[in-house]
């Protein structure tokens, strides 16, 4: 009896952990690359976002969490449409810098369809340009807080 409560108690708190474990898929819709380059140092062992539980995903099939940047242009919507499709429920979409949030300094170029909300829905905005990694932790925190 005693193994069997004790695994249980064991169950339980590992599918807790894997709630609140979620997966980022970085995409970039075409833009400087400024705000890619703080993506990544934000996912790097100087800032641990593994202690928030947070792991880059090898796959968008094991993505939780879509990370945009960059200006959504036409052909980069539709792929970004089809990433958004191809993810596991439930997911979430974080766009990161001016340009994922309303097209930056591209937003009257032809082929810009403005911010990737235009695509898809997106649960936080980080503005900047770029924005720091410090923000960008801070906005994966708070969709994490929005979760429980």
């Amino acid at each position: 009896m005693k193994e069997i409560a004790v695994e249980k108690q064991y169950v339980t708190g590992l599918a807790k952990i894997i709630r609140y474990s979620p997966w980022l898929v970085h995409f970039n819709t075409g833009a400087c690359n400024g705000c890619d380059i703080e993506v990544l140092a934000a996912i790097t062992p100087l800032y641990d976002p593994e202690r928030f539980g947070v792991k880059l995903a090898p796959s968008i099939r094991h993505g939780d969490i879509l990370v945009v940047t960059g200006a959504v242009t036409k052909k980069a919507g539709e792929r970004l449409k089809r990433l958004y499709e191809q993810m596991p429920n439930p997911k979430f979409v974080i766009a990161v810098g001016a340009c994922a949030i309303d097209g930056g300094v591209f937003n009257k170029a032809y082929s810009v369809l403005s911010g990737a909300d235009k695509v898809v829905p997106v649960d936080i905005y980080i503005p900047g340009c770029p924005p720091r990694p410090e923000a960008i932790l801070d906005g994966i925190v708070k969709l994490l807080s929005k979760l429980k």
